[in-house]
């Protein structure tokens, strides 16, 4: 028995290295090592080759196209023989399956289908048919497997290129008034690109493509007309390359920089306006094709089928298959359709990105930090040789464990804060007090009881008894978990908002305070008195750093680290480094004011705008429940007492006949008000969902709605 399931953990085993690849440093050196002396030579040349390469470039992968054009051989490969042995393996569970004769069949068939039996029926097969069988469906297999991993690795190339494309376009408009503020400020063209690529993480991708043609310029010597056409060429932005050529050209010629500029940010943030209006939109389109599709479609077809149900015949069954899978799938589907469709239309502006990707920063500053003290553990001499008695080797070992265990530490002694940072953290809160709920209040006898009968062939029950039983407490344990994580996100981004929503105003009041002759600190110490709404607790604390001795610069980035806010982290980054080029920074102050009051204004429609939608979903849910109440408190009923009456007996029922209601007595109605129960659970937990995207831009931003939604669909059904 063992024996022949060999060569299937053999396949698993070659699998392994390759799957882990993208994870693990080790595996991936191992792919690399193996695929570049078997399949090096054979890499692609010619006009297939500059295509690879072209999309290697815009999906800044990191390696040549020769490594990743070897280890793609080689995955094909891998994958291709393991799913060949798969194959075969999947050909064996299908014969084994079906191989039912045709009598078996045509016992289990009603009679008129008996003819099905004669056709379904898989005949014996000889040693050869099953060779042949199993060679077809291994090869077959593996040869799919092959060029689809081939395929899959190339096309990956390109999805992520339109990534790239999509974050570009939505911060180039503030990448470009961060060039031309600080080009203002007297900073040497140079040194501004410079700058901007040592602020990745707040200018994302658009800093990125500008850090190849720094690179350039610092590293080969190449001039900056040229290093910022080549970056034109291989960036996958169309509007950056566009703008990179109008850059180009201007340095060429010897044209005002400042002017144009100007005039380009103005370009994109008029661009930007127009993407909005379209975006805005297309969300009412797909709020109308929601409400028709998704919740009226259902609700028509949900009320077809109970009256079917009810009056002629059993349809619980496909009652079960729109509830449980259908609407939860097609919510699920639309909202991936919705992000994908609208994900180049939204813009920056979405609440808790710069959180995140402040997170994520400092996630990979972390872990590149422990990795270069893994890599530097075993020191190198000049020759190749490893230096003997390091004195840093143990320091270095210490350092590598506190980097693993600090993300831990951190959290376990801060944990309120930490929650706020992260909201994820709560279930480790709301988990434990969630399963103590269902501990106490959970029928434990009745559910086991249930589940037993419905689990055990010969027990009198089914799945319902079971679910009537637990549905209960897993919706209060579901609306716990989702409460706790929802507060913390909400607190987390309402924070964020109110300082985003005064930064205009603190940036305005800096540059006039500057224009007065007053210098920076001294800006900063009078902003600290003023009332400057929530900001304002920030701004003391950030001066208290400076008395006590911290620079500005330091104290700034202080506010920016506690504020994780997009629109700090530009302003911050925007005044330290004009500071370090000039005293007077009026100028550069102005843009950047100009620049928050812009973002704050595209983020105000378009929260205005979206309240609509949101309005629209929860009408739409408000009408699904009323109708799913009204079918469990009246029509029920009335049918259940229509049946009962004396006047069924005798044929009618106020005109209608005996036989329209001659299933009803079969039908169980207790299992469908307890289904009306979940699809209106379920409908809560999807209309929750679709309202956070369509109206905040993210699913997370539905929990709240879902909190809501469930609760009242909850509620209701527990006081009927």
């Amino acid at each position: 028995m063992v024996v022949g399931f060999l060569p299937l953990g053999l396949a698993l085993a070659l699998c392994l290295p390759v799957v882990l690849s993208p994870v693990s440093r080790h595996a991936d050196l191992l792919v690399t090592r193996v695929s570049l002396p078997l399949f090096g030579r054979y890499v692609t040349t010619g006009s297939r080759r500059r295509r690879q390469e072209s999309s290697l470039r815009s999906a800044f992968v990191g390696v040549s196209h020769r490594v990743y054009a070897s280890k793609t051989l080689l995955m094909a490969a891998v994958f291709g023989v393991a799913g060949s042995v798969f194959g075969v393996y999947l050909a064996a569970v299908v014969v084994q399956t079906f191989a039912i004769s045709a009598a078996a069949l045509r016992e289990l068939l009603p009679g008129p289908l008996g003819f099905v039996a004669n056709v379904a029926a898989m005949p014996a097969l000889t040693v050869f048919e099953l060779f042949g069988l199993l060679l077809v469906s291994g090869a077959t297999v593996g040869a799919a497997s092959a060029v689809g991993t081939y395929l899959v690795r190339w096309k990956y190339l390109d999805q992520r290129a339109r990534a790239r494309r999509i974050q570009i376009d939505a911060t180039l408009p503030q990448t470009i008034a961060f060039v031309y503020a600080l080009s203002r400020s007297g900073m040497p063209f140079q040194k501004v690109l410079a700058t901007l690529t040592e602020n990745q993480h707040v200018y994302g991708e658009a800093a990125r493509e500008f850090g190849v043609a720094v690179r350039d310029v610092r590293g080969f010597g190449t001039d900056l007309p040229t290093a910022l056409q080549r970056m034109g060429e291989r960036t996958p932005s169309q509007r950056l390359d566009d703008f990179t050529e109008n850059l180009t050209s201007v340095l060429a010629s010897g044209q005002s920089l400042s002017t144009f500029l100007r005039e380009q940010y103005d370009r994109f943030q008029t661009e930007s306006e127009a993407q909005q209006r379209q975006y805005l939109e297309l969300l009412a389109t797909f709020a109308e094709v929601y409400v028709t599709v998704l919740v009226a479609g259902p609700l028509f077809f949900i009320t077809i089928l109970v009256v079917v149900g009810l009056v002629i015949q059993d349809t619980l069954p496909l009652l079960r298959l729109v509830t449980y899978v259908a609407i939860p799938l097609a919510s699920v589907g639309f909202v991936v359709y919705v992000d994908s469709v609208t994900e180049s239309l939204r813009g920056p502006g979405r609440s808790g990105s710069a959180a995140d990707a402040t997170d994520a920063s400092a996630a990979d500053d972390a872990a590149t930090t422990a990795a270069d003290l893994d890599a530097d553990a075993g020191a190198v001499s000049a020759d190749g040789g490893v230096v003997a008695d390091d004195p840093w080797r143990a320091n270095r070992e210490r350092l590598t464990v506190y980097d693993r265990v600090s993300s831990a530490t951190r959290v376990l002694a801060r944990p309120g804060r930490s929650m706020l940072e992260n909201p994820l953290y709560t279930l480790g809160v709301t988990v434990p007090l969630g399963l103590v709920w269902l501990v106490a209040t959970l029928d434990g006898g009745a559910a086991v009881e249930a589940l037993r009968a419905a689990l055990l062939p010969g027990v009198e029950g089914d799945w319902t008894e079971f679910a009537a039983v637990v549905d209960g407490t897993v919706v209060e344990l579901t609306l716990l978990v989702a409460f706790g994580v929802t507060v913390a996100y909400e607190v987390r981004k309402r924070r964020l908002k109110a300082i985003q929503r005064e930064m205009p105003d603190f940036l305005d009041r800096m540059a006039s305070v500057n224009e007065a002759g007053v210098t920076v600190v001294q800006s900063l110490e009078r902003l600290a008195r003023s009332d400057l709404g929530p900001i304002s607790e920030e701004l003391r604390r950030t001066w208290r750093d400076v008395q006590w001795g911290a620079s500005l610069r330091e104290a700034l980035h202080g506010f920016e680290r506690r504020a994780q806010a997009p629109m700090v982290s530009r302003a911050v980054t925007l005044v330290t480094n004009a500071v370090a080029a000039s005293g007077d920074i009026s100028p550069v102050l102005r843009i950047a004011a100009n620049e928050a009051q812009d973002s704050r204004r595209l983020v105000r429609e378009r929260r205005q705008e979206m309240l609509t939608y949101l309005v629209v979903i929860y009408i739409s849910f408000v009408v699904f429940l009323g109708i799913v109440v009204a079918l469990t408190l009246a029509f029920i009923p009335a049918v259940e007492a229509a049946s009962q009456s004396s006047a069924i007996g005798s044929g009618e029922v106020r005109g209608v006949s005996t036989g329209v209601f001659s299933g009803l007595s079969t039908v169980d109605t207790a299992a469908y008000e307890l289904l009306f129960f979940h699809t209106a659970s379920i409908q809560a937990v999807c209309s929750g969902l679709v309202a956070g995207q369509l109206g905040e831009g993210r699913v997370f931003d539905g929990l709240k709605h879902v909190v809501v939604l469930l609760a009242a669909s909850y509620a209701l059904f527990a006081f009927l």
